[in-house]
């Protein structure tokens, strides 16, 4: 399984291009994610972690995302090498992204937030709109 669950701040706002065979938006990002732990004595360090977003989500990301936002992003790690053209071989690791979401609170994030909702309603991209269609009431039998 290939599988990553990433949040963090973006590093600039995306690079928008195209791919020349069938003009596929494709956004490029990279996220600041904090590590975890922090050594004592030692400032807090981060990862810088490559994204790469295609299609509709890859349009999503350019329109409505920007440098210093916290972002949540799911996707799957991936890798791949080319030569240049002085015949240097080159590796990149990066996540493809599959879900991107807004991180930051209300105040932090409005006018993205605000200009989002205007558009596709307060709902996240792959979150359920309008919520679950049950109800879960305390004399319910749960399995758990």
């Amino acid at each position: 399984m290939n599988k990553v669950i990433l949040m963090g701040r973006l590093t600039r706002d995306p690079e928008v291009r195209y791919t020349q065979t069938n003009n596929t938006v494709v956004a490029s990002f990279s996220l600041a994610v904090n590590r975890r732990f922090v050594r004592q004595g030692e400032e807090r360090q981060a990862d810088f972690i490559n994204i790469v977003a295609w299609a509709k989500l890859g349009e999503f990301c350019s329109k409505y995302f920007k440098k210093g936002q916290q972002v949540g992003i799911i996707g799957r790690i991936q890798t791949r090498t080319w030569d240049d053209d002085q015949g240097q071989k080159h590796y990149v690791t990066e996540v493809v992204a599959e879900e991107a979401y807004f991180a930051d609170s209300r105040r932090d994030g409005e006018a993205a937030s605000s200009s989002f909702e205007n558009t596709f309603g307060s709902a996240a991209p792959g979150a359920i709109p309008g919520g679950a269609d049950f109800e879960v009431s305390s004399s319910d039998d749960l399995p758990f």
